[in-house]
């Protein structure tokens, strides 16, 4: 079946477009967005999803009891992502300095990016109180990767342009919901799961503000977004690959099918890029079509190894079941 492509509207020219220009163009399709999301935004307290009743002073200047691994029922690769997660989290001072640089602070933007700053901190205070109340990870160590992780701060791959930075957001608000809605899956814990849903949908809310977007800076600049998109997939990173050991704990993240391969290509990548219809769009230029080009074969490759890990992971947990099984 041949698809119709879609049609961008008449542009002044992408090489035309500077950020200054595109904020102010885009700032109406802000205001709107940020309506809608005022509109559909659901307030919920974080105190409400921590087991207060189980906290207890830790070993220390109250002289409570050191902790111990066993002391929580959260499993191994939970504990692994949720702090993963929770130092993601905490880099938002970094966040917002990026993207408040970024869009300014005035108008429709500015809401925005305050609106967006208070969402996303309640969810560090959130994930950290659960992990402290209910002992499931060593607050020592996890306070010495916080002041590690932050202390050397944060600096954006896309911030080369305004319309990168919109891209890549796009898809990693995306890539943290899934990331924290797994976690919260193999967490074993429900109320854990219950806690990482709420974020999640914070998460998700964000995304479809920034994909609806994207997708305006598509009609207005459609050549400087197909190339901001294609640049952002191709050398797409989460916020937290400066965190430490974050190598070994991706790892083991993508073995235990939190976040790997496979779901960034099918849940994360192709979601957005099918509701902006990108590998359809018309009407680009000559720099628009190699981008878009370029984008397609990434995008092939990358299935191609997708696939590849999937059978490297198969292998791997069956050996495991193997060693489970003989001891």
């Amino acid at each position: 079946m041949t698809i119709a492509p879609v049609q961008s509207s008449p542009s002044l020219g992408s090489s035309g477009w500077t950020d200054t220009r595109l904020i102010l163009a885009l700032e109406e399709v802000v205001e709107k967005e940020l309506n809608r999301h005022l509109g559909v935004a659901k307030e919920w307290m974080p105190h409400e999803f921590v087991p207060w009743s189980q906290g207890r002073d830790f070993d220390g200047v109250l002289g409570g009891e050191a902790w111990n691994v066993e002391q929580s029922q959260v499993t191994p690769l939970g504990r692994v992502s949720l702090v993963v997660n929770l130092l993601t989290e905490d880099n938002l001072p970094s966040y917002h300095h990026e993207i408040a640089t970024m869009f300014g602070r005035e108008g429709a933007w500015g809401t925005w990016v305050h609106r967006w700053t208070a969402e996303e901190g309640r969810h560090g205070i959130a994930i950290r109180d659960f992990l402290l109340a209910t002992r499931a990870v060593d607050p020592v160590e996890l306070e010495r990767a916080r002041m590690s992780h932050m202390s050397e701060g944060f600096e954006s791959d896309n911030s080369h342009s305004m319309l990168h930075s919109v891209a890549y957001v796009a898809f990693q608000e995306l890539a943290t919901r899934i990331s924290h809605r797994n976690t919260g899956k193999y967490a074993g814990d429900p109320l854990c799961d219950q806690l990482l849903a709420k974020i999640a949908n914070d998460e998700n809310l964000h995304m479809v503000f920034y994909r609806n977007l994207l997708k305006a800076a598509l009609e207005i600049a459609p050549d400087q977004a197909m190339r901001a998109i294609a640049d952002v997939v191709t050398n797409f990173r989460m916020p937290g690959h400066g965190i430490p050991g974050f190598e070994r704990a991706a790892a083991q993240i993508a073995i235990g099918g939190v976040y790997n391969l496979r779901i960034h290509h099918d849940d994360v990548l192709q979601p957005v890029l099918r509701h902006l219809r990108v590998m359809e769009f018309g009407g680009l230029g000559p720099e628009g079509l190699v981008a878009q080009n370029e984008l397609g074969v990434f995008l092939d490759g990358l299935d191609s190894q997708a696939r590849k890990f999937e059978e490297r992971q198969a292998a791997l947990l069956a050996r495991r079941e193997a060693r489970r099984n003989a001891g």
